[in-house]
């Protein structure tokens, strides 16, 4: 091989592995974070969904849950819009 081919496939190798360390591995550890705390939602908990509603889980189901808002409503959302848990300091 030529020193200069040498040199291309080194900086797309290094570029590949920058690549997957920067953005790959990130996204695969939140996905798997989010599955994880999506899975452990109990009832009784305060959750905060992806589009900002605040609520308190009152059944759950394997695909979704049922949530209590503010105003007394129930709502239906499935489980992996969960974004977070509410903190304590939270409510």
């Amino acid at each position: 091989m030529e020193p200069t081919t040498m040199i291309v496939v080194g900086f797309l190798v290094l570029m590949f592995a920058g690549f997957y360390f920067l953005i790959v591995r990130p996204q695969r550890r939140r996905q798997q974070e989010h599955a994880q705390l999506a899975s452990k939602i109990a009832t009784g908990d305060r959750i905060i969904t992806w589009s900002g509603i605040y609520g308190e889980v009152v059944s759950t189901d394997e695909d979704s849950i049922v949530i209590k808002v503010e105003s007394g409503a129930s709502m239906r959302i499935a489980r992996m819009a969960v974004a977070q848990k509410q903190l304590d300091s939270e409510k």
